[in-house]
């Protein structure tokens, strides 16, 4: 079975189209849990309105696939808590210009 880190660092290859940085560092997934069979994601976006929720979503479950060979993956959308900027890792937050 495979660990949450190992899930993590699968989905730092989904990147956000409009950050252009990994969803993983931006602070998008809230919840990892990997199972024998299964791969469950809670995730949310920056804005309720984000015009690429699809293409996130379809990207983290083509890259979970492809990188962990498990073919049922299942992406909840959340919006609580809503996302903040501090739920970026301090490598995101400086490479954008925020302060850490």
């Amino acid at each position: 079975m495979l660990s949450k880190g190992e899930v993590l660092d699968a989905l730092k290859h989904v990147i956000d189209p409009e950050i252009g940085m990994n969803i993983v560092d931006v602070g998008l997934v809230y919840r990892v849990e990997p199972h024998e069979d299964r791969i469950e994601i809670d995730y949310t976006l920056t804005s309720p309105g984000c015009p690429l929720a699809d293409v996130i979503e379809n990207d983290m479950n083509e890259t979970l696939k492809r990188l962990t060979g498990i073919n049922r993956i299942e992406c909840n959308l959340v919006w609580n808590p809503p996302w903040s900027l501090d739920f970026m890792s301090e490598e995101a937050r400086l490479e954008l210009g925020y302060p850490i």
